[in-house]
């Protein structure tokens, strides 16, 4: 009785779609269209991954172009400050406020009771700390020979 079950909803259905072909049609249709639905997704999600990608590529591109003007900016007034610090450039803007050149019967010294010259740090040491044989450890007095010399002749007199 299954088989014929099967069988009589199997004819069912061909006659079904005999008497309206346009059933199966419609399946086709919406199948074909589902699938364009699907790959104007994919091809929305890959145009919009590629724009942010362009996007950002364009503005390491414009940031790098920035860095590089304001290396030249920078470059372009150091050369600038050096020029004008020139030595040069510094004596003729003396001469032009009215600055002269001095000479020596012109200098005068200022003596200042109890100033001392103060004596840079880098070039004075502290005491070192003296260190004799005999506040050093026997193990930081051997060298590599004595201590090898030490084990082959323990070994030799059977101790190790």
């Amino acid at each position: 009785m299954n088989i014929q079950n099967v069988n009589q909803n199997f004819n069912h259905m061909v006659h079904a779609y005999k008497v309206a072909p346009w059933r199966i049609q419609r399946q086709w249709i919406g199948s074909a269209f589902g699938v364009v639905v699907v790959l104007a997704m994919v091809a929305t999600l890959y145009l919009d991954v590629t724009s942010k990608a362009a996007i950002a590529g364009r503005e390491i591109q414009d940031l790098t172009a920035s860095i590089t003007i304001s290396q030249q900016v920078s470059a372009d007034l150091q050369t600038e400050y050096a020029t004008l610090t020139s030595s040069s450039v510094m004596k003729q803007r003396a001469l032009e406020l009215g600055f002269r050149p001095m000479k020596s019967r012109e200098a005068e010294y200022l003596v200042v009771a109890g100033y001392t010259v103060p004596q840079p740090d880098i070039l004075s040491s502290a005491p070192l700390p003296q260190l004799s044989v005999l506040s050093i450890l026997p193990e930081y007095n051997e060298s590599l020979l004595d201590w090898v010399d030490e084990q082959i002749a323990l070994s030799s007199r059977g101790l190790r």
